[in-house]
């Protein structure tokens, strides 16, 4: 039936509902599209923790405290391996972690607490010795950051390790521990003996760089970024869907 047989109103009340059904569907086609943009982002960040959270197996504690192996013809990190396993593991644990929780589980059940009275606590066994609560990692992001190069560091290793004979190591196994250290730690290339003549080129404290804000912190203002666009999207249509309405109006 034509529009002239009815009121005023009610030929108004026609272009208001196609209007007004017009922004539900832009509406909701604006949410959905957020909807859908956060998902993505908050899923593929879950799946990258999980991929990183993936255990890559684990050794036995027989294994971690094994004697290592040094190939046919070894270089001076190489054997440097086998003395720190010799003089220096026990302390600064098999992965140069330190003496952490993790890796005093390793020992024995009994030799778990190495601070018992009768161990090396207070009151060591006889002929033994107090040992330090903190013990610092050597191999890792921020280890060795004391030492300026690697002379500083075979310096002091000569003067204060073994922490319980200090002095006793011979200069040979000085330089081959330092120079795996070093490999460890990415600082050195193995292939080249380590000595007096080159130890204050091989620079091991790092640069302090001007701080950056953490990455969680960039990813979630991107991820808000992503989120806005759809809302912006969604005024600037209503907004022209509201200018063409007024104008459709008397």
């Amino acid at each position: 039936m034509p529009c002239a047989t009815f009121s005023t109103h009610a030929c108004e009340a026609r272009p208001s509902s196609v209007y007004a059904k017009l922004l539900v569907r832009t509406g909701t086609i604006a949410l959905g599209i957020a909807l859908l943009m956060a998902g993505l982002f908050f899923d593929g960040g879950a799946a990258s923790v999980n991929q990183q959270a993936t255990p890559t197996g684990t050794l036995s504690p027989l294994e971690r405290l094994a004697k290592p192996t040094v190939p046919a013809e070894p270089s001076q990190a190489d054997l440097g391996a086998q003395d720190y396993w010799l003089y220096c593991l026990p302390c600064h644990g098999d992965r140069g972690q330190g003496l952490t929780q993790e890796f005093r589980e390793t020992y024995p059940p009994g030799e778990v607490d190495c601070w018992q009275s009768g161990c090396h606590g207070k009151r060591p066994y006889e002929n033994g010795f107090t040992l330090p609560m903190v013990i610092p990692a050597v191999i890792g992001e921020d280890a060795l950051q004391k030492f300026a190069n690697a002379a500083v560091l075979q310096s002091y290793i000569f003067a204060a390790m073994p922490y319980w004979d200090p002095g006793s190591l011979k200069q040979e196994e000085i330089w081959r521990i330092t120079a795996f250290l070093l490999r460890e730690n990415g600082l050195w290339d193995a292939r080249v003996e380590l000595n007096a003549s080159n130890a204050e080129q091989v620079v091991i404290r790092k640069v302090e760089a001007s701080p950056t804000p953490p990455q969680g912190t960039s990813r979630a203002s991107g991820v808000s970024l992503w989120l806005l666009f759809p809302v912006l999207v969604l005024i600037l249509l209503l907004f022209i869907l509201l200018r063409r309405f007024r104008r459709g109006s008397p």
